[in-house]
């Protein structure tokens, strides 16, 4: 039996109709109707239809591992493995904003200026003190104001920021794609296709990976800084995020 004909029938055994698996896997109907017909021209390559067998495999009750084999027999053998640091390190490095350290020397300039200004001030007020002192030893009485006294200088000390106790992504979907998110220690956030205009959160306590099927098909938001589109016009994204990012990237 082929692939197309391994899957028809046991989902006729299981007592599911197509609509049922397309519900199930969030698969089109028509994409499932060919898969039984072994057309996979419409599941948009290799990669996406090794994954719509795995789902359909695990929704009707089977083993999907002999038939991604066969599939891989027939299309061209499966993809080379990879190591595990390139599966979770971005292919390209992704330019961040680096952080700007406070501008002391301006800071300094502005607290000489004020004690200048603080200086001139107490000088001509003091100036001012010994003419009416001596218009009121001629016989003439002085006007009664009171004297102002300067505002002490305010402190423009930078406020420092709360450590982060976690990593936070949001992924918005630019169009359908597939997206695979793993958390601390390997464990898995989620893994299936993400359609155009869904969006999902992740956190984890100190890291977030993402495996993501086509670049610039998302827009991430890590912490909350928007990234844009990793990768625009390239293959499969991989990338890792922690609590210091994007600031320490």
């Amino acid at each position: 039996m082929s692939i197309g004909e391994t899957l028809a029938e046991e989902r006729q055994r299981a007592g599911l109709s197509v609509t049922q698996v397309s519900l199930q896997t969030r698969i089109r109907e028509t994409v499932v109707r060919s898969m039984e017909a072994d057309d996979f021209s419409a599941c948009g390559g290799n990669f996406y239809a090794r994954g719509h067998i795995r789902s359909i495999s695990r929704v009707i009750g089977i083993d999907p591992e002999p038939l991604v084999a066969e599939f891989d027999a027939a299309h061209g053998g499966a993809p080379q493995p990879v190591s595990a640091v390139s599966a979770f390190e971005p292919e390209q490095p992704v330019a961040f904003r680096e952080r700007r350290s406070p501008n002391w020397s301006a800071a300094m300039a502005l607290a000489l200026a004020l004690v200048v200004i603080y200086g001139i001030v107490q000088v001509v007020g003091h100036g001012g003190g010994e003419r009416r002192t001596a218009r009121q030893v001629a016989g003439t009485p002085a006007p009664s104001t009171p004297s102002a006294t300067p505002a002490p200088p305010q402190s423009s000390a930078p406020v420092a920021e709360a450590p982060r106790t976690k990593v936070e992504v949001r992924v918005e979907a630019k169009r359908t794609t597939w997206l695979n998110v793993q958390g601390d220690k390997g464990r898995p956030l989620f893994s299936g296709m993400i359609r155009e205009g869904e969006q999902k959160s992740f956190s984890a306590k100190k890291k977030v990976r993402l495996v993501i099927g086509v670049g610039g098909s998302v827009n991430l938001i890590v912490n909350g800084k928007d990234l844009g589109s990793p990768g625009k016009g390239k293959g499969v994204q991989r990338l890792t995020f922690d609590r210091g990012d994007p600031e320490s990237a």
